[in-house]
């Protein structure tokens, strides 16, 4: 019993590290990376569609992404959310055939911004990792009467380690994109 919370606890906080690490993928560097627009929804005929169901998306160089629409139609409404993108500062062409997205140069001022929103995306993280230690703490107090109170207690304790081992995951991961957005 005691077993499937940690089971269960464990595979869930692997989900919110992972769930962290794909949010900070998202968050510009100084590089063109196709992950930037993995979460770019389209207005696609009236339907928001996540932008890698309507169109591949390469590097072409450091600083540009080429984006090749499957349907040719849907070229002017991908154009137009990438301008409607905030954090991205990039202005796409199309030359009839592809999207040409060339990201600016990052100012250090801008770098700090995506520092602050990295930062704050590993503390939802955390937040998401303790809230998974508090339910499997509620559910091991439930199984008070049924295995004892001693193991209640050392797998409290073992919670405990494994909750600091999966934040210490997100912190290494936020210090990971933090030297890459600082990076010049």
């Amino acid at each position: 019993m005691i077993e499937e919370v940690f089971a269960d606890a464990k595979d869930r906080m692997t989900k919110a590290v992972e769930s962290a690490k794909e949010s900070f993928a998202t968050v510009r560097t100084g590089r063109a990376n196709p992950a930037l627009l993995q979460n770019l929804m389209v207005d696609y005929y009236g339907t928001p569609t996540p932008l890698p169901q309507l169109a591949s998306v390469a590097n072409q160089d450091a600083r540009s992404l080429i984006i090749t629409p499957y349907d040719k139609g849907a070229m002017k409404a991908i154009e137009q959310a990438i301008r409607d993108m905030h954090n991205l500062g990039a202005n796409p062409t199309n030359d009839g055939n592809v999207v040409r997205v060339t990201l600016p140069e990052l100012t250090e001022e801008r770098r700090k911004e995506f520092v602050k929103i990295v930062k704050t995306r590993a503390e939802d993280a955390r937040v998401a990792v303790r809230n998974v230690r508090r339910s499997a703490k509620d559910d091991l107090d439930a199984l008070k009467s049924e295995v004892g109170e001693d193991d209640v207690a050392r797998a409290e304790k073992e919670l405990e380690v494994l909750t600091k081992q999966f934040t210490d995951q997100v912190d290494d991961a936020f210090k990971r994109k933090e030297a890459e957005l600082l990076e010049v």
